[in-house]
């Protein structure tokens, strides 16, 4: 285990191990009923079980004014490994999201169900019910392995299906073992003082930061497998996978004003057989428990521990501690980041259908009844349900038959299909910012549409509307929806205010870099303008936004993430 001296660790490591496996007082600060909010201490652990403490930030004036506590709610977010569920299981979410949450369906960028503004007074309820779905919420947050993401669809082919099967194997083998979230929120039987128990791969200290996996086959990168901590990118000959490229040292969050934090795009460090792909997870895992930064939280993710000690060492340690030799590199060509939308027909002879869903919110809005659409389609569908890395849905294994069913109830609630909508809203990615995320700066998920509008006004004047171009925003540069694997991207600085970054690669293979800071509505809109106009009519055959912007220099390209601020 890391070896620094127990006074040079944060105070979270303190907490951690003194949590008695993320038990902490849990369990007392829900029976409190004099506040909506948790204890200090247990708002950081129960970041583990799945749910983080958030308040309605639009509420906040009106309440103070009342001399009310902030309006505390809970945002609980669902395990779905490589984004995979039953009609059955969907129906139960939705019902969920109703009587517990805001009525509404986000989907994450990590192929996770997310629920917000559930009370205290409903948290365990609610999570015994989720449980009851057998889906689950341990290790969804903090400091271990999220949720485990692979390229969007098992049933495009057996190796899709293989590779999903592969991020259900990792995802199971590093979930935490600690019985307190059965406890806690399934009223299982207690461990006497949790003296009987053991985290064989985490210990009691778990990892210094959030870990993050995903896997890939080319050509599509839809899981944006470079932006994460432990990437894997399937490599297949003949229809075949024969094994991953491994990749290290992915991560998109930064601090502004901190030139010592940077997102990163992973270094891909060389390839092993498929049989490997648990072990090889491992690890990598006790790598980072074992070197990763336990003072500094800001410098804590995989990323920066790659930057200190190399890949040299980084290898040398998995032969060392698993008796992993990995190969070089095996060749790999990736074309995108994005979804396939509309039907798509496989081998098999079913249908898969990609339902576009605008920055993961699954709503009834304006006349058009997304979430009650895919709730009528629940009711008959005999497939599966995949969340996509884009934020969109993907409705599985559909027969001929109810082909035609599905597509009447997709037109009965004027659900818009991809062709009607621009390549750039296509590949559009918010994460959920305000009101209930307290990191945020600004408005994401909630004003991106009204800013792809406005763009797309003069995209279709430059016949740019079906050039795909992606655009990413976020609230704040703490990275959930990979703003900086954006073509363009947005990223709140204060209300209504936004820096502007260009010249990621389309393939998610490049960080952007900034081009300017702090612009409103009508700066961005008047920036945007004259760049898009030179490319509309200047650009190279096939060549991508990003690539052109850089081509005619308005922007650097960043060769490697230590280099993102200069």
């Amino acid at each position: 285990m890391n070896t620094q001296d127990k006074n040079q660790v944060s105070a979270f490591e303190v907490l951690k191990e003194n949590s008695n496996y993320l038990r902490g007082t849990i369990k007392e600060s829900l029976e409190n009923p004099i506040t909506g909010s948790l204890a200090p201490d247990d708002q950081l652990l129960i970041k583990f079980h799945g749910t983080y403490q958030q308040q309605n930030r639009d509420l906040d004036e009106e309440r103070l004014k009342q001399k009310l506590e902030p309006l505390y709610s809970y945002l609980i977010r669902i395990r779905v490994p490589g984004g995979v569920t039953t009609p059955q299981q969907w129906l139960a979410i939705d019902a969920l999201a109703d009587k517990y949450a805001d009525k509404e369906l986000k989907l994450t960028t990590r192929q996770a169900f997310q629920f917000h503004a559930v009370l205290k007074r409903n948290l365990k309820k609610t999570i015994r019910e989720i449980n009851d779905t057998l889906l689950d919420t341990l290790a969804a947050c903090g400091d271990v392995n999220r949720n485990v993401m692979s390229s969007a669809n098992p049933f495009e082919s057996p190796v899709h299906a293989e590779v999903t099967d592969d991020a259900r194997k990792i995802s199971a083998h590093l979930s935490p073992q600690t019985g307190a979230y059965h406890e806690i929120w399934l009223d299982k039987e207690l461990v006497a003082g949790g003296e009987a128990e053991s985290e064989p791969i985490y210990g009691k200290v778990y990892m210094p930061r959030k870990f993050k996996i995903a896997i890939a086959i080319p050509p599509r990168n839809d899981t944006d497998v470079l932006s994460n901590d432990l990437g894997f990118i399937a490599i297949v000959e003949k229809d075949i996978l024969k094994g991953y490229n491994l990749t290290v040292g992915g991560g998109m969050a930064y601090t502004f004003g901190n030139t010592n934090t940077f997102p990163r795009v992973a270094d891909v460090v060389g390839y092993f057989p498929k049989e490997k792909i648990v072990e090889v997870a491992e690890a990598v895992v006790v790598f980072q428990r074992d070197h990763g930064n336990r003072s500094d939280r800001k410098q804590a993710r995989l990323k920066y521990t790659i930057e200190k000690y190399g890949l040299d060492y980084f290898k040398a340690e998995l032969k060392r501690t698993h008796g992993i030799e990995l190969e070089a590199s095996k060749p790999y060509q990736f074309e995108s980041q994005g979804d396939v939308y509309g039907w798509t027909q496989g081998a098999d002879g079913y249908w898969h259908y990609t339902l576009f869903v605008e920055g993961g919110k699954l709503t009834d809005f304006n006349g058009i009844s997304t979430k009650t659409a895919v709730k009528e389609i629940a009711r008959i569908h005999d497939g599966t349900f995949i969340l996509t890395g884009n934020q969109n849905l993907v409705i599985a294994q559909v027969s001929t038959t109810n082909k035609k069913k599905i597509e009447a109830i997709l037109k009965k609630h004027q659900v818009k299909e991809g062709k009607s909508i621009s390549q750039l809203r296509q590949h559009s990615i918010a994460c959920a910012a305000l009101p209930y995320c307290g990191l945020s700066f600004a408005e994401a998920e909630r004003y991106l549409p009204t800013v792809v509008d406005k763009i797309d006004v003069i995209l279709q004047q430059l016949g740019l509307f079906n050039e795909p171009i992606s655009i990413r925003m976020t609230g704040c540069p703490n990275g959930c929806g990979r703003p900086f694997l954006g073509e363009i991207a947005l990223v709140g600085r204060a209300p209504g205010r936004y820096n502007l970054y260009l010249g990621a690669g389309f393939k998610g293979d490049r960080l952007n870099k900034l081009y300017k800071e702090m612009l409103n509505e009508d700066e961005i809109l008047a920036t945007l303008e004259p760049l898009l106009t030179d490319y509309a009519h200047n650009r190279n055959e096939q060549e991508r936004f990003g690539d052109f912007v850089i081509r005619k220099g308005y922007i650097e390209a960043v060769p490697a993430g230590n280099q993102f601020h200069s």
